[in-house]
């Protein structure tokens, strides 16, 4: 910001100086030419200096004119000056307007600036009397020539020498006084930006992800304020990290302590002379069942650990699909109840292994809760419930028979590891619905539960179509 303003200013500086310089020069010029030619025509009018009597008796120091010079030049080429006088500059321009004899005046400059010898001249057709005699008794005596007046430069030059010094001084006061204000702006503006860097430096050493106080509505201040967006959201990431950290460990240790509970048992009876073989199985098929458990923890585990903002390599499929496979498999592990299911075609642009296991996870929660606790059959063969299932236009819903969802319940059911205290002495983990809302999110959708009169719990879930997503 410093260089900016310094070399802004310089630039501005510069261009009105030599824009004020160029004019100051050209109008100092102009007022000159205008003067010189208007003073000589007027003099070669009047025949006073082109006789060559009155040339040579006069001189320009005896008017106090030295920076002038005066002269005549004839058609052939003849100069003629004041005694004791210096001759002015004359060339081939004045020579041609001796010989033309126009009513057009030359202006040139000779000699350099600060050489001691720089003039403006001008040379304007005029009558010469070549004689001592005057000529006004005979017209034909005179002879074509010019008379040639020179000015000293010198004046002129000394003006602009001393104006072009103030403009370099000021200039120069300018660009410094601009970059000492853009540094004082500098320093004032980029101070809260300083100490938002010193907190990110305290945050990368320390981890404390602590906001910062914020003051103002500038762009710092905006800056600010995402960064600690940032810092609420990296909380918020380590907080479930280690949350679900915390539950893994706790519903890991329940099946592994059970497993070495069991193996320990197996491992003694041995030593005793072994078990029955029917109560040996039922051991084997406890190990079975919670290494199973185990195995889907993980999986479940596995599948939230992928705190992914969106999907990733999503292609194209059907809804309609995925929920029919869902269907025929949660319906063989299920199949006391009656399903009854509606589907229309639906295309979506996700995963389709995600969305399956969350749509079976949807479908195993409706049939574990629509069967009674401890049912499995009816004696008059009879379902001993019922699960509806539809797909209309993009939206899942799921209904279930059972007793529903508690009010208290409902605004935690899909949390991670959350467990209703009636669904605590069933089997699961915790995390089935949490992975249907983590697909839902994943895939731009979303989930919410309710209770339906005169059912169960209902559960919702929404997709956008095909069209509308990006890949």
């Amino acid at each position: 910001m410093t260089l900016l303003a310094a070399v802004a200013v310089g630039l501005a500086v510069a261009i009105v100086s030599v824009a004020a310089y160029v004019t100051v020069r050209q109008q100092m010029y102009q007022n000159l030419d205008d003067s010189l030619i208007q003073r000589a025509g007027q003099a070669a009018q009047k025949g006073v200096l082109t006789n060559l009597d009155n040339l040579q008796k006069a001189s320009a120091d005896a008017f106090g004119l030295s920076d002038i010079r005066v002269g005549v030049l004839s058609a052939t080429g003849d100069k003629y000056a004041p005694i004791n006088s210096p001759l002015p500059p004359m060339g081939d321009d004045e020579l041609q307007i001796a010989q033309n004899q126009g009513d057009q005046a030359s202006l040139r400059t000779v000699g350099v600036r600060n050489g001691g010898s720089h003039f403006r001249v001008v040379a304007v057709p005029a009558r010469f009397c070549p004689v001592r005699e005057p000529c006004n008794y005979d017209d034909g005596l005179y002879q074509p020539g010019a008379l040639v007046v020179a000015q000293s430069l010198g004046p002129i030059d000394q003006t602009l020498h001393n104006l072009g010094i103030v403009l370099w001084a000021f200039g120069l006061i300018g660009v410094i006084g601009a970059a000492l204000a853009g540094n004082a702006v500098a320093r004032s503006g980029l101070r809260p930006l300083a100490r938002l860097t010193g907190a990110a430096e305290h945050v990368a050493r320390t981890e404390d992800l602590k906001p910062i106080p914020v003051a103002g509505t500038d762009e710092i201040s905006r800056l600010a304020m995402a960064f600690n967006a940032m810092l609420g959201a990296l909380a918020q990431s380590r907080d479930r990290q280690r949350r679900l950290v915390g539950d893994a460990g706790h519903e890991l240790r329940t099946p592994l302590t059970s497993v070495r509970t069991n193996l320990d048992l197996l491992a003694q009876a041995d030593k005793r002379g072994g078990l029955r073989p029917e109560d040996r199985q039922q051991l084997l098929d406890d190990v079975r069942a919670q290494m199973d458990e185990l195995t889907q923890l993980i999986g479940d585990l596995t599948e939230l650990a992928r705190d992914t903002p969106q999907v990733r390599n999503a292609e194209l499929i059907e809804l309609s699909n995925v929920v029919e496979d869902a269907v025929i498999k949660v319906r063989r592990r299920a199949p006391g109840l009656d399903w009854h299911v509606q589907l229309t075609p639906f295309p979506v642009w996700g995963d389709e292994r995600l969305l399956g296991r969350a749509v079976t996870n949807l479908l195993d929660n409706a049939a574990k809760y629509s069967v009674p606790e401890g049912t499995e059959k009816r004696s008059d063969g009879q379902p001993v419930g019922h699960v509806t299932v539809r797909l209309l236009d993009g939206v899942l819903t799921v209904t279930d028979s059972g007793p529903g969802i508690a009010e208290a319940d409902l605004p935690h059911v899909f949390d991670r590891f959350y467990r209703s205290s009636e669904a605590r002495s069933r089997p699961g983990s915790g995390l089935g619905l949490a992975i249907v809302k983590h697909a839902a999110e994943q895939h731009g959708g979303m989930i919410y539960a309710r209770n339906v009169p005169g059912a169960g719990a209902q559960f919702t879930l929404w997709l956008p179509h095909a069209a509308t997503q990006t890949r």
